[in-house]
């Protein structure tokens, strides 16, 4: 039973906050370039931020599949690390790196696709082209999204987070200055609208990227991890890392697209509907960036503990991990429903009717405390399975009842016509399901028997 193996260790709270804190101050980063993106558009109007919270998800969701397998890096350097294999720690890095370059020709067929389901859902004639365009230009800079994403994890599986932090907090101090420049035409660049808000994202990843490899390869990292032997292609760390990767990238692509396409659905009411939505998500932020911060810090110290075969520490990180996630979300919860209406006005234009959107925003609000509760358990249960290697039972799980939450959101919004609020009820009830899934499938212990940690481990 998980509650008689659960036990409090304040030492380990605060080698997990030591761990997680500079990832949540790294995923914040990044959020607060999507946040100014948003932010910036919806001073322009309505059409351009619901423009961007599209063009963005989609974005995402492209590249979800192959960020899901590269970013179990994080894992996977912990186990090697835990089991006192420094060098393949670097080769995790180079498998990484090698993947994302030979993704690169798929990812232009995802691409095409993604544009001409922007029109097949039916969405207004002006936020198309500029959805699109802000897409496009996301794309062109996969590939640095990628290695990114392959060098944060290597340096979260270390345990070195503020490396992290940095490069990203970096990339967002420039991104900020730049995405006003280029959105409104200042410091000398033309006013590019909703393109420089793109263009200014792509180029702050550029920058990020620069500051990651001067710390890989900085003299310390080289010799620790023994860097200048690992670029070659290592065919069992390989293996490995696709074993326990693809059905974490098959996962999050799955998820990724049920949201995208739900979310495409409920922006079909209207760019009422749209923009609220942009609001919402935009707060949510609050919630999800901890979560996802909190969530790398358990895969790496619960990946350290597989590899070194303590359970007693895992058992240590859960504790710690849902005595923060809970308190958290729940302070947040009453965040959202006491100030849901000055929340909602910060993105209120400077011209037009705004009504609409605050009334249908703050009802939202009201839903998105339980679903701010709901991922928080889902973060810390998922968190501990991948670090653990039940990757396999997340993908099939997690991916089905998304997959069910999309089927009903069809039948809600299209077939019944039950309206926007029903809708949103809905997911909201779909993801206290899932938290309740990945609840009792940690409650049930399955993840930490002997044969089963026997197998993640094998190359």
């Amino acid at each position: 039973m998980l509650l008689a193996r659960l036990h409090f260790s304040m030492d380990t709270m605060r080698t997990l906050l030591a761990i997680a804190l500079p990832m949540v101050v790294s995923q914040g980063a990044f959020a607060v370039m999507i946040f100014t993106d948003r932010y910036f558009m919806s001073q322009i109007d309505p059409t351009h931020m619901a423009a961007s919270l599209g063009g963005g998800v989609a974005f995402f969701f492209s590249l979800c599949f192959f960020l899901g397998v590269i970013s179990y890096a994080n894992a996977l350097v912990a186990q090697y690390r835990g089991a006192e294999e420094p060098g393949k720690c670097s080769r995790v890095v180079t498998q990484g790196l090698i993947v994302s370059l030979l993704c690169q020709p798929l990812l232009v067929v995802v691409a095409v696709y993604v544009l001409d389901l922007f029109a097949a859902m039916g969405h207004d004639a002006e936020m198309l082209v500029l959805e699109s365009s802000y897409f496009s230009i996301l794309m062109l800079g996969s590939l640095i999204t990628l290695w990114k994403a392959c060098l944060s994890s290597y340096f979260a599986g270390i345990g070195r987070t503020r490396v992290v932090m940095v490069c990203d907090v970096a990339g967002l101090l420039l991104n900020v200055p730049l995405c006003w420049a280029m959105a409104f035409g200042h410091l000398g660049f033309p006013a590019m609208g909703i393109d420089g808000a793109a263009w200014s994202t792509v180029l702050s990843s550029v920058f990020s990227l620069v500051l990651f490899a001067v710390y890989y390869l900085a003299r310390q990292n080289r010799l620790a991890f023994l860097v200048m032997e690992s670029f070659r292609i290592d065919v069992p760390v390989m293996r490995r890392y696709l074993r326990l990767g693809l059905p974490s990238g098959v996962e999050l692509f799955l998820n990724v697209a049920a949201f995208n396409l739900f979310l495409l659905m409920f922006q079909s009411y209207g760019v009422t509907e749209g923009a609220a939505a942009a609001i919402v998500f935009n707060w949510d932020i609050l919630s999800f960036v901890p979560m996802l911060g909190l969530n790398i810090g358990i895969v790496s110290l619960i990946g350290h503990s597989v590899g070194a075969r303590s359970m007693e520490k895992t058992n240590e990180v859960i504790s710690a991990g849902f005595v923060i996630a809970i308190s958290y979300s729940f302070l947040l919860a009453l965040l959202y429903i006491f100030f849901r209406y000055p929340l909602v006005d910060v993105f209120a234009p400077p011209q037009g009717d705004f009504s609409e959107i605050r009334s249908l925003a703050a009802f939202m609000m009201i839903g998105l405390c339980c679903y701010t509760v709901a991922d928080a358990i889902i973060q810390v249960s998922g968190g501990v399975l991948r670090g653990a290697g039940d990757t396999q039972w997340v993908m099939y799980s997690s991916t089905a009842l998304h997959w069910l939450m999309l089927v009903i959101q069809y039948l809600v919004i299209r077939v019944w016509e039950f309206g926007r609020e029903a809708s949103w009820l809905v997911f909201c009830a779909m993801i206290l399901a899932i938290a309740m899934v990945f609840l009792l499938r940690l409650w049930s212990g399955k993840w930490r028997d002997a044969k089963a940690l026997d197998a993640v481990m094998m190359e």
